[in-house]
C-alpha cells in the first residue's frame, strides 16, 4: 500500500486526532469557524511538499550509500524547515484561534467564554511544549 502526503498529514473535517493519538483539544468540543492557516494554505501546501521533496531526497541518498555526514546534514535541513512550518501555523493559530476566543469572552463577558479561553491557551502552550522537545 503507498502513502500519500496527504495521508499523513493534518486530518480532514472529520479530525481523527483525538481518536488516532489519544489526544484531544479544545477544537474537538467547539463548532468550526475556520483555522488560522487558511488564508494561507496554498503557500502551507506548497512548503509541505518541499519538505516532503527534502524527506524522498533523504530516502534516495540512503539508497545510494551516501556518506553519512552528508545525510545527517540533509536531515539537519529537513527538521529545519518542519520547526520553521511549525512556528508559522503556531503563529498563526495564536493570532486567529486564541486571539478570536477571547474576543469572544469578552463579548460574553461570563465565565463559559474565559474557560474557553483557558483551553485555547492550554492547547497552544501544549502544542509549544512538544516542539520544545524535538
Amino acid at each position: 500500500m503507498t502513502t500519500s502526503a496527504a495521508d499523513t498529514t493534518a486530518p480532514t473535517d472529520g479530525d481523527e486526532r483525538g481518536q488516532a493519538s489519544g489526544h484531544t483539544s479544545a477544537q474537538d468540543s467547539v463548532p468550526h469557524r475556520g483555522h488560522g492557516y487558511a488564508k494561507q494554505k496554498d503557500q502551507h501546501l506548497k512548503r509541505l511538499r518541499r519538505i516532503e521533496g527534502q524527506i524522498r531526497g533523504l530516502q534516495r541518498m540512503v539508497e545510494e550509500d551516501v556518506y553519512c555526514i552528508d545525510i545527517l546534514t540533509q536531515v539537519s535541513a529537513s527538521t529545519k524547515a518542519l520547526q520553521s512550518f511549525a512556528l508559522q501555523l503556531l503563529e498563526e493559530h495564536l493570532r486567529h484561534c486564541v486571539a478570536s476566543a477571547a474576543v469572544e469572552s469578552a463579548a460574553q463577558g461570563d465565565a463559559e467564554g474565559a474557560g474557553e479561553v483557558d483551553a485555547k491557551v492550554a492547547e497552544a502552550t501544549a502544542a509549544i511544549a512538544r516542539l520544545l522537545r524535538t
